[in-house]
């Protein structure tokens, strides 16, 4: 979701401290997955805005910020296709390419990403297939 790997660092570390001050709050209503997911989830789409917000970013400019990162980063390697595919998914917004990671990435049921993201399994049907129709759209584009 966030491209650049020393970000990447940053919220993991984020995450499992975040993890470790909470576990007496888990209330054991899902499984421990679910709940550190979600927690990771919206630290990666805070930290997102903060980032946007932060050097005043329209989202397109954020996305290319992103896309260049891609590019330059020692990280990444793949092929065109690949490369095609991560740029597509950053003209998506956050929300719409969390959903797709999850469902085309992580092959998560509906159900359980209902739960990560508090969003009816119709929205997330909804999200999956608009986020798909726009990367056709834009790869067929490039």
């Amino acid at each position: 979701m966030v491209i650049d790997h020393d970000d990447t660092d940053d919220l993991l570390q984020d995450v499992f401290i975040k993890v470790w001050k909470n576990i007496d709050k888990f209330r054991e209503d899902s499984n421990l997955f679910t709940w550190m997911y979600k927690i990771a989830t919206n630290e990666c789409l805070n930290f997102l805005k903060r980032k946007k917000n932060r050097f005043f970013l329209p989202i397109g400019d954020a996305a290319g910020e992103l896309s260049e990162k891609l590019n330059s980063s020692s990280y990444i390697s793949g092929s065109d296709v690949q490369l095609k595919l991560q740029k597509a998914l950053l003209k998506l917004p956050d929300k719409q390419r969390l959903v797709f990671n999850m469902k085309y990435f992580d092959d998560m049921k509906y159900e359980e990403i209902s739960k990560i993201t508090d969003t009816s399994i119709g929205g997330l049907k909804a999200s999956y297939h608009i986020a798909v129709k726009k990367i056709e759209k834009y790869i067929k584009m490039d």
